[in-house]
């Protein structure tokens, strides 16, 4: 591109401000607009970025009204009728989505691309550190903020790039990867792909973008069409014999896992994961069958002492089983799982590493769209807790929707549940007798973290 001005609208986004601060150490002038302020857009501004939260044009600063100097990048979350986005339109600038920009600057590197609809951000992450710690080098476009390397982008040596490949608007098919992992194929984002047969095409024709001679790495059992005769296909699970999966695996203190890794090339033995739950092991050996696929081609060293450092080492993701109180009377953590099968997931982990414990699930739903097409399947999830508090709708991008509600999730719940506003839950949580408690949801619960923290502390 022959420009030197980037303006992103919808700034504050996860995979939009990676690709801000991206530019940022690119020596480009940054700016944008984002609903609300965060400390994502906090970072940025710090950086550097001039960045607004009205949605006016008078208050783009001067320097990004000149199209020949000036790229626009926009996040599908923005409504079409933006105020903003659509005066750039009209005035010819060159407009794109974040999928486009991320596809342009993909061009010419060794892609490893994590997509479905869970466990994506954590694979994706821990991918890109074993990158970093085995074989020394590699960049990243995280869609979670990394505890090792500090933020969502990595800027290091070398041709490999890991990237968080996101489903939602098909924004992944803008990809080409050379490695590719699919976690899950689940019914979500309905509101854009209608059918659950329509989100499991779209996955199929990622698979289909793969380059030749690449290679797929798809999680055991999940339903995706693989009409790509020019790649390698490698199957994962959990502790399922196939081609990559974990063995001998055993609980430990707070809720980590020993365990073996069996892999085409030999078994790696005595893995510890940096962080809990038996769903990370899971991610876990997605991430290595990817880091192994990418040796495969690239030729590094398989170095199986540094990998066993990288994983001990691994800190995980903010807001992925983020524990802020752990003690034998209390625990809190909080989870972005925003899907009924995250929930689940998360849930079950949770009774494994905490077993005769009591577990008070506080859950934010995400979008009326998505609570009007699963709220069943997210109250048999809820419903595997011991109790329940569901905080209303977080509509992000939505209208309300007449009739849908966190009453429909409630309604089905089995076990003791309740409807707190947001502004109420630190003191109503207060005033439960509570003993194992996670907050769950992708609105703006984790906002309500430390208070909720600093209120449990006091009883443990």
């Amino acid at each position: 591109m022959k420009k030197d001005r980037i303006y992103f609208v919808g700034i504050g986004g996860i995979g939009m401000s990676a690709l801000a601060r991206y530019f940022l150490a690119e020596g480009w002038a940054v700016g944008g607009y984002d609903r609300v302020e965060s400390e994502l857009t906090r970072r940025l501004a710090e950086s550097g970025a001039e960045i607004h939260y009205d949605d006016d044009v008078r208050l783009i600063p001067s320097q990004f009204l000149d199209a020949e100097h000036t790229a626009v990048v926009y996040t599908p979350a923005v409504p079409a009728e933006h105020t903003e986005l659509a005066m750039f339109r009209e005035r010819g600038f060159e407009v794109m989505k974040r999928s486009q920009m991320l596809g342009l600057l993909s061009q010419g590197k060794f892609v490893m691309a994590v997509a479905g609809t869970h466990g994506k951000t954590t694979t994706s992450t821990l991918a890109a550190w074993l990158n970093s710690q085995v074989t020394g080098g590699g960049s990243a476009f995280l869609g979670g903020v990394s505890k090792n390397f500090g933020g969502n982008l990595v800027q290091g040596d070398g041709n490999r790039l890991a990237v968080e490949a996101d489903e939602f608007d098909r924004s992944f098919l803008r990809l080409s990867p050379d490695v590719a992992v699919v976690t899950s194929a689940d019914a979500d984002h309905l509101d854009i792909y209608g059918t659950h047969e329509a989100v499991k095409e779209a996955f199929a024709q990622f698979v289909e973008r793969i380059r030749e001679g690449g290679a797929l790495v798809l999680k055991l059992g999940v339903d995706v069409a693989v009409r790509n005769n020019a790649i390698k296909v490698w199957r994962y699970s959990y502790d399922t014999p196939c081609d990559f999966y974990a063995a001998n695996i055993a609980l430990i203190d707070g809720g980590h896992y020993r365990f073996d890794v069996v892999t085409p090339s030999g078994v790696v033995t005595d893995c510890t994961l940096g962080i809990p739950g038996w769903i990370n092991v899971e991610n876990a050996v997605a991430a290595i069958a990817a880091f192994w696929c990418a040796c495969q081609a690239d030729g590094a060293k398989f170095d199986q002492e540094r990998l066993r450092k990288a994983l001990a080492e691994f800190a995980g993701v903010k807001r992925r089983f983020e524990f802020y109180v752990n003690t034998p009377h209390q625990v809190y953590m909080d989870d972005y799982a925003h899907h009924p099968r995250e929930l689940a997931a998360t849930i079950t982990s949770v009774r494994k590493m905490f077993p005769e414990r009591r577990l008070t699930a506080i859950f934010q739903p995400h979008l009326y769209t998505r609570t009007r097409d699963l709220y069943r399947d997210f109250a048999a999830s809820l419903s595997e807790a011991d109790e329940v508090v569901l905080l209303p709708i977080y509509p992000a991008r939505e209208e309300p929707i007449e009739g849908v509600s966190s009453q429909m999730i409630a309604d089905l719940v089995t076990v003791p549940c309740c409807i707190v506003a947001r502004e109420k839950l630190v003191e109503t949580i207060g005033g439960m007798n509570t003993d194992v408690v996670v907050t769950f949801g992708a609105g703006n619960i984790d906002a309500l973290c430390e208070a909720l923290a600093a209120e449990l502390k006091k009883r443990a």
